[in-house]
């Protein structure tokens, strides 16, 4: 959703990867002898053993038969997942590894408007390199407009609705950041339950069911039960413990995802792109969204009918990667929405954020710019933290990824720049409560949308 001052990044040069051209005069590549690779392939294993060769008869056997289905692109492509210890990651909520994912995909029947190959061409593309995860929204070609803009008006013969949802469809940016980079934090942090997701998501029902901890979400097993039913996220609860919960697209998701089947420039977001975002958005937006208009209903904790807020986001990523995270807010934004001042001083923020990238964590961040376009008002984005160095220069800078900058590449941030646009960020508890115990922010979220009725 931003518009990013290119003066303050660095773009990696990505082997094999084609990138948009960015304006030669705001964007400088760093100089090379030859090509850097998106990343290291230890940018995002796990500490588990690595394996990186077939041992199983069954394996073998999965690793042929996809084979079978490529030409010699893709065919690299699943060369490179298995000898960088992809492939036979199996840290999903099955233990079902990413090559039991793929084979399933080729082999089980897919959603009816969906290509087996394309999607397996689509996994590979991100084992491959997981920046080509996008929020770019794709268009609607021609012929198929009058029918997507009839869902949009709900079949309304009103010529002012009928333009509205027009000049809505030709000009629309996604808001999807935040479930954009989710997705992103999960395919390159819990690689297989990512890829168990694709499967589940572009099968004939849409869906996959996903077993959490209830700790994952509060503490208390009844706050957690408390959090699902306000979220509406369909559940099961298998004890005091666990649940059961059901994780599904919005109905008109298939239609953008099919028709990117066969329409997909390049670009615009994947088939799994579509999908997965939808299915994040959906789990934030107490299963509200459409799809058609990138377009959420304001509930209990925003006004807002785009995107997701800060504990919005928190709960998605607490649901689908079952972990503890916590979000915790640096910037203090007054009344107005402009920028007040900050919680905590910029050494202490950029502590928390390499203690957690020590962890092993992605960090997922919100931050902000004056709108000139809005009286200045804080506008924000969502991108996400892999990575800290210190250039030549001696100075800090660091690594990111982001949705919507049209470029399939890693970026640097200077600290500078970066640490005072930071409105929040998603930490691990362990850290985040390390000055005092932060209250779940969803808790903080709804009593300051109450008491702001009280005085309206």
């Amino acid at each position: 959703m931003a518009s990013v001052d290119f003066q303050n990044i660095n773009i990696y040069n990505v082997s094999g990867v084609q990138q948009k051209k960015a304006p030669d005069k705001t964007v400088s590549i760093p100089a090379e002898t030859a090509p850097k690779p998106a990343f290291k392939a230890d940018a995002y294993t796990s500490a588990v053993t690595v394996r990186t060769s077939l041992t199983t008869r069954d394996e073998k056997k999965k690793y042929e038969e996809l084979s079978n289905e490529l030409d010699l692109k893709y065919r690299k492509k699943l060369e490179f997942a298995l000898k960088s210890g992809l492939l036979l990651k199996n840290n999903s909520n099955d233990r079902s590894s990413v090559l039991d994912n793929l084979h399933k995909i080729i082999t089980e029947e897919r959603d009816p408007g969906l290509d087996k190959i394309n999607i397996l061409q689509e996994c590979l593309d991100i084992l491959a390199n997981p920046y080509v995860i996008t929020q770019t929204c794709e268009d609607i070609p021609a012929q198929y407009k009058r029918q997507v803009i009839g869902l949009m008006t709900n079949l309304s013969e009103n010529p002012k609705e009928i333009a509205e949802a027009k000049w809505e469809l030709e000009n629309m940016h996604t808001g999807t950041c935040p479930a954009a980079s989710i997705e992103f934090d999960l395919a390159t942090k819990h690689t297989a339950e990512f890829f168990r997701m694709v499967e589940g998501l572009t099968s004939p029902n849409n869906e996959v069911v996903k077993t959490i901890k209830m700790d994952s979400l509060s503490d208390k097993s009844s706050e957690a039960i408390w959090l699902l039913t306000k979220f509406k996220t369909p559940h099961q609860m298998n004890d005091f413990n666990t649940a059961a919960v059901l994780l599904k697209p919005d109905e008109h998701a298939i239609i953008r995802a099919r028709i990117q089947n066969h329409y997909k420039d390049p670009g615009e977001r994947s088939i799994i792109d579509v999908l997965m975002q939808s299915t994040l958005m959906q789990l934030g937006s107490q299963q509200t969204y459409n799809s058609l208009n990138d377009k959420r209903a304001p509930n209990a904790w925003t006004q807002e009918d785009g995107g997701l807020i800060d504990f919005e986001k928190t709960y998605v990523e607490s649901v689908v990667e079952d972990k503890n995270t916590t979000s915790v807010t640096y910037q203090i934004v007054d009344e107005n929405g402009r920028l007040k001042g900050y919680e905590k001083d910029f050494g202490t923020i950029k502590k928390e954020l390499l203690d957690t990238l020590k962890m092993g964590h992605n960090i997922i961040i919100g931050y902000t710019w004056p709108d000139p376009e809005n009286d200045n008002k804080l506008a924000g984005h969502e991108i996400t933290i892999v990575g800290y160095k210190t250039n030549s220069n001696g100075e800090g800078v660091f690594i990111c990824q982001d949705s919507d900058d049209d470029i399939a590449a890693p970026i640097e941030m200077s600290e500078k720049f970066l640490l005072p646009k930071i409105h929040h960020a998603g930490l691990p508890d362990e850290i985040a409560s390390r000055d005092f115990k932060y209250e779940d922010s969803w808790k903080v979220g709804l009593d300051e949308f109450q008491n702001m009725k009280k005085s309206a």
